[in-house]
């Protein structure tokens, strides 16, 4: 699928804005981690912009996504608030979990982020459930679930769609397949060629699309939104991506064939639609500078709200462990 015209100038826009944002974002915690100011694991999405953008687009505020350990990109794209994201990654008090969550465990509730897991696989579980309160409240909102191709061989993946496609939940099950679970190739680990093909083990759609190209993101996460949203039950879509970095800050990625990575460079999904973008007129070369302007400077501001934070004393270490009625 190429580009579609569903969207407006308006719309694009903000999906071109929205990815700088989050690779902005993930470039500063790289050079923020190197020089100790981040702590904690941290697994960046930089390459994947695409698919946090283009399936949250789709989404209502009382919407709810869940994502894995390389879940920036996704909370940005559901609007969780980026100078509380800097603060959390900064292990700051003014951060989103009170600098408690970090990279891995980031929750924005009044968006609808109901939080990052560093559990592989652990994440589709807890969308089904989500889902499955939906349903019971009889509200018609959907649950986006982001996650990697290593989660596909878990068993919280196939009984969490088990369990979604016999009761009819409103989840849309999404595999960012990027090739590599940490530095195991997709090929190694999985005797099938498409994800996707599991989905028919459990009755419900699947399908596997261009990770990069946003329009497609767009339009196969709309038709399955519409799809959950009406009753009808779970998806499965398999985008086919690429991390430009490795599994974790740090990761040598010997694992990687030489010249992979340049080739998949070469399909920047940034870049992909900033082409669109002026080759068909929408926006001018102008425009589209200024938005990515204004994405470098959304978040200068959000580190330097971030940075102004207080570190956590030694006595919250047991606050915010148990819950008091």
């Amino acid at each position: 699928m190429g580009a579609t015209t569903t969207l407006t100038k308006e719309q694009l826009s903000k999906m071109y804005h929205d990815m700088w944002v989050i690779r902005f974002f993930e470039e500063n915690l790289l050079d923020l981690y190197q020089k100790n100011l981040a702590y904690g694991g941290m697994h960046v999405s930089v390459g994947e912009e695409a698919i946090a953008v283009g399936a949250c687009a789709n989404l209502n505020r009382e919407d709810t996504i869940v994502t894995s350990h390389r879940g920036h990109g996704h909370c940005i794209a559901k609007g969780a608030d980026l100078k509380g994201m800097m603060a959390e990654l900064l292990a700051r008090k003014n951060g989103l979990c009170k600098g408690k969550g970090g990279s891995q465990h980031i929750v924005d509730m009044s968006v609808g982020v109901l939080g990052a897991q560093g559990i592989v696989g652990a994440g589709c579980a807890i969308a089904t459930g989500a889902a499955l309160s939906f349903k019971l409240r009889e509200q018609k909102n959907v649950c986006i679930n982001f996650f990697g191709d290593g989660a596909t061989n878990t068993g919280s993946f196939h009984e969490s769609l088990n369990l979604a496609a016999l009761y009819n939940l409103p989840v849309v099950f999404i595999c960012e397949n990027n090739g590599y679970a940490v530095s195991t190739s997709f090929a190694r680990s999985t005797k099938i060629d498409k994800i996707s093909v599991r989905a028919a083990s459990y009755g419900m759609p699947g399908m596997t699309i261009d990770g990069n190209n946003i329009f497609t993101v767009y339009e196969t996460v709309k038709e399955a939104v519409a799809r959950a949203r009406q009753g009808d039950g779970p998806t499965l879509i398999e985008a086919v991506t690429y991390r430009w970095y490795g599994h974790y800050v740090g990761d040598p990625c010997t694992y990687r064939p030489k010249g992979e990575l340049e080739k998949w460079q070469e399909k920047d999904p940034i870049i992909f639609l900033e082409k669109h973008l002026i080759e068909n007129n929408i926006c001018s070369p102008d425009e589209v500078a200024g938005l990515k302007v204004e994405a470098k400077q959304a978040i200068d501001d959000a580190l330097e709200y971030g940075l102004a934070g207080l570190e956590p004393e030694p006595a919250d270490l047991f606050t915010d462990v148990y819950y008091e009625n």
